[in-house]
């Protein structure tokens, strides 16, 4: 079934509504992309313990782990110790990290700013042609940070690092006129006809050009396409809006 992952995005400012969440669509959709299924996301509050819980707890249940979140050098940004603890090992400091915020920042470099080179004792630097500044990873646990432009600089290295070890999902949509309960008949049938698709149904609100989306997503093209195939077979003609790859 591919390889899985889960998003724990940490911050009280997400939990507060202080700060509205923006990275895990972005993620979810490198990892879509690379044949990765997310399969939960956790947000939890900047504590050591609490972080370190849901860390150890997602890690036995998924092959990859990615944080997003408190790594900057503040009272509140504890994720690194909390990934250690969660790992059972111990913070050490990076010196090519501290190395590259040396050269950042200058003569106005300080402790706090080179807190941030401190990661757990274990840990890779994975880095990529196009982005500046290396993300972390240990045990399968990739650490980024929470600050969205930021967080999506870290979505190359991402997709370098993971992109050899497997393919891509593939994808399709049909645009209905139906409404849900018209089409759940024929969904359950064509759900239960191909159990290696993943088959999705989207109604909305007031959209003037449909009224449901229907997604198929797969690993391999041909049984996407023949579940396809049998999803708009089974819609009236003058039902069916288009199909988007």
């Amino acid at each position: 079934m591919g390889r899985t992952a889960a998003a724990l995005v940490i911050g009280n400012e997400i939990l507060t509504g202080k700060v509205q969440e923006e990275n895990v669509q972005v993620l979810a959709r490198e990892l879509f992309a690379l044949g990765i299924r997310l399969l939960r996301v956790v947000v939890c509050v900047d504590d050591v313990e609490v972080i370190a819980g849901e860390l150890a707890h997602l890690r036995q249940h998924h092959d990859l782990v990615f944080t997003s979140g408190g790594v900057g050098p503040t009272h509140d940004d504890v994720t690194i110790q909390g990934v250690a603890r969660g790992l059972g090992r111990r913070v050490v400091r990076s010196p090519e990290l501290a190395s590259l915020l040396r050269a950042h920042f200058g003569e106005s470099v300080t402790e706090r700013h080179l807190r941030m080179a401190d990661v757990p004792e274990g840990y890779q630097l994975v880095s990529s042609g196009s982005a500046r500044w290396p993300a972390v990873q240990v045990d399968g646990v990739y650490v980024l940070p929470g600050l969205p432009e930021v967080f999506r600089m870290k979505m190359p290295i991402l997709r370098e690092s993971l992109a050899a070890q497997g393919g891509g999902f593939v994808s399709r949509a049909v645009y209905t006129l139906c409404d849900e309960a018209e089409l759940a008949e024929l969904l359950d049938r064509v759900v239960a006809a191909h159990p290696e698709v993943a088959i999705g149904s989207y109604p909305t609100w007031d959209d003037p050009d449909y009224r449901v989306k229907l997604t198929v997503d797969g690993a391999d093209l041909a049984a996407v396409t023949a579940a396809v195939v049998e999803l708009e077979a089974g819609i009236p003609a003058a039902s069916l809006v288009r199909r988007a790859d």
